[in-house]
């Protein structure tokens, strides 16, 4: 089976960010020998520096939402345990009292 330039260059990506087998190293490294123009291109690739601290791209406004939303998802979370709680408690004392009626 022969290995395509278009092959090459899907696995290209993997191999710069050195995420290949050593079989696919092996086989890429082989067809860079013979290939300038591709080799020229992985070498550029390898030199290429990618940023490190990607800037978040909330604004202060949505820090503001977030905050509000998670804020009043835990109110609702608490009056829902305290409806729970409450009703437990209340169906509790209704068999206490309905048993010792007996």
């Amino acid at each position: 089976m022969e290995i395509t330039r278009d092959v090459i260059l899907d696995l290209l990506p993997l191999y710069i960010a050195n995420e290949v087998s050593e079989d696919t190293r092996a086989l890429i490294e082989k067809y860079l020998e013979n290939d300038p123009e591709i080799a020229k291109i992985a070498l550029k690739s390898a030199m290429a520096e990618l940023p490190r601290n990607i800037p978040s791209p909330l604004t202060k406004e949505d820090k503001i939402k977030a905050y509000s939303e998670a804020k009043r998802l835990m109110f609702l979370r608490t009056i829902i345990l305290a409806v729970l709680i409450s009703g437990m408690i209340l169906a509790l004392l209704a068999v206490f009292f309905i048993f010792s009626s007996y």
